[in-house]
């Protein structure tokens, strides 16, 4: 990957200090936050929802299908918040309740397809400006950036508990 090294200066006079990473973390948290609120309105759902189809959809990928509990624990709501969320997503065709084949009590919480499509085509300039940047930096440098995230989320999912 080509390296470009004219990029834009950390803040602060150090520019690998905790307080140059907590600007660019909040910064860039920020964004997210701008993003995440922006699709929320355009599909007609409260930042809560998007939230819970993030966490839908990474569950699908990393621990097996999400269930309301799990969904619940994760974005520390109560039963009936989660319950609301869920209703919602379902109603506005964002999720499919499914329920487990092996123990039908067990509900499985899954990203529809067109729903899918829809957060694809909304994000895809994300995805293309996350490309754009990683196209800046070498193989061995995105391997440390994705080393770094990686502690950063360990380091957050050990703040809450």
């Amino acid at each position: 990957m080509p390296v470009n090294n004219s990029s834009s200066p950390l803040p602060g006079d150090d520019p690998t200090g905790l307080q140059a990473f907590a600007v660019l973390l909040r910064a860039m948290n920020a964004e997210f936050n701008r993003i995440a609120h922006d699709f929320a309105q355009a599909q007609g759902l409260h930042l809560t929802d998007v939230l819970a189809l993030i966490a839908i959809l990474d569950a699908d990928t990393d621990d097996g299908p999400m269930t309301p509990g799990r969904l619940r624990e994760q974005l520390s709501l109560t039963s009936g918040a989660v319950t609301a969320c869920i209703d919602r997503l379902e109603k506005t065709g964002h999720i499919q309740r499914v329920r487990a084949v092996d123990d039908r009590r067990v509900v499985h919480l899954h990203y529809a397809p067109a729903a899918r499509r829809v957060a694809s085509d909304y994000f895809r300039p994300l995805a293309h400006s996350t490309a754009a940047a990683c196209d800046r930096f070498t193989t061995d440098e995105l391997a440390v950036v994705v080393r770094f995230l990686a502690e950063m989320n360990r380091q957050l999912t050990l703040l809450s508990r």
